[in-house]
């Protein structure tokens, strides 16, 4: 049964962070139907540490998904209930006693993208539960099952545990009960990112578990040599993954990029992410260079060897804000050399359906103001890429000269 503790440790909700959660270092009921979590409230007043709660309160509510301040997003993520009860008599028997501690995290929100799956899911479920060594059962709610199975290494091997549908009909019946629980994720404040200072770990620690995980053989790019008199130093390539798209955001000249790149001495792979992540993951390690037009498929960039080149193609419509801070600046916190190439309004497919003149070339951000629906459906749903090969040969050649020792 869960009993009551001298003086618990609970922390919920700092401030600053972009995610809600509490950490419950004290004995947890948990139910699933109700979306309860509860704990015997101590005669003496709670300790709280770094919170925004008033100790007095006896319930306070977490969606446990790391993205607090997107609406959007939230909507989808259901409310947990944290209660201190009064009296141990009113306290729900145990009918499944855990020997470990729980980590409760929803799989609500914008799981589906995968750079929201890693930047809201995986990296944050990585920073809070790495520091378990195993011995942590992870309940997810608001389940998603392509989730579970895309990502089964991974949870694999941050928990020794099956994975709870906290839930699911039989589970969501029952009072499981642990010696300690976290309700929700910890995350940095940016995206694709950790602060080493923060949370112990950093996007090394994190690539080097991704590598373990699923056993990538490559550490380090390629180094070419510079040898004038010797050409067989050239002899083996600098492979560059050229990630395309099907549908928007697409290279609709494929073909002469892979020859300009040929040209230069790449070895090239055309690829489109796929949801085999140990397949999709081997592929990207045993590449050197890796360019892709901005969109979530670009996230993989997280299986690169050490010092790789990252190029990102920016397409017209204001990218370049969160095209830094989403995949530029985490890059380099992975140890990766990262180029960025802006396209011209002529290496737009808009420049078929709107004169040079019109507000989507000359003023992107009235298109923002008019919603995101509008900016959505122009710049990511009806745009793709013409590549002027003569002026982005350059980008190549500078991604060759970052490769050299």
């Amino acid at each position: 049964m869960i009993t009551k503790k001298t003086q618990p440790t609970i922390i919920c909700n700092p401030e600053k962070s972009r995610s809600e959660y509490c950490e419950l270092e004290t004995d947890v009921g948990i139910v699933g139907k109700t979306y309860s979590v509860f704990f015997v409230k101590p005669s003496s007043q709670v300790a709280e540490t770094d919170t925004n709660i008033n100790s007095t309160s006896s319930l306070w509510s977490v969606r446990p998904y790391a993205r607090k301040d997107d609406a959007t997003a939230m909507g989808s993520v259901k409310k947990w209930s944290i209660s201190a009860v009064e009296n141990q008599e009113d306290v729900p028997e145990c009918t499944i006693k855990h020997s470990v501690p729980a980590l409760l995290f929803s799989l609500g929100g914008y799981v589906g993208n995968n750079f929201h799956e890693f930047t809201d899911v995986v990296i944050p479920l990585f920073i809070t539960s790495r520091k378990f060594n195993g011995e942590v059962q992870f309940l997810v709610s608001d389940k998603r099952l392509y989730f579970i199975e895309k990502y089964k290494k991974v949870l694999r091997a941050l928990s020794n545990y099956d994975v709870i549908d906290i839930n699911e009909v039989e589970s969501s019946q029952q009072v499981h009960c642990f010696p300690s629980a976290i309700i929700g994720l910890k995350r940095h404040e940016k995206e694709m990112r950790i602060d080493p200072e923060r949370h112990t770990y950093s996007m090394k620690d994190f690539r080097d578990f991704l590598r373990e995980t699923y056993s990538l053989k490559k550490e380090k790019a390629i180094q070419i040599i510079n040898d004038n008199n010797n050409s067989s130093s050239l002899q083996k390539r600098p492979r560059l993954l050229l990630v395309t798209r099907r549908r928007t955001r697409a290279f609709t000249n494929e073909g002469d990029i892979l020859k300009t790149a040929k040209s230069l001495g790449y070895e090239v792979i055309v690829a489109e992410a796929i949801s085999n992540l140990q397949k999709f993951a081997e592929l990207v390690n045993s590449c050197d260079v890796l360019m892709g037009v901005h969109g979530a498929g670009l996230t993989n960039i997280v299986f690169l060897p050490e010092n790789a080149v990252f190029i990102q193609i920016l397409p017209i419509g204001g990218f370049e804000w969160i095209a830094t801070n989403d995949f530029g600046v985490p890059a380099k916190t992975m140890n990766l050399k990262y180029l960025e190439y802006k396209i011209k309004n002529e290496e737009s497919t808009l420049i078929k359906d709107y004169p040079l003149e019109h507000a989507v070339f000359t003023d992107p951000f009235s298109i923002g103001k008019q919603g995101w629906n509008a900016f959505k459906s122009i710049y990511l749903e009806r745009q793709s890429v013409n590549l002027d090969v003569n002026r982005f040969k350059a980008t190549l050649v500078e991604a060759l000269h970052l490769l050299r020792a």
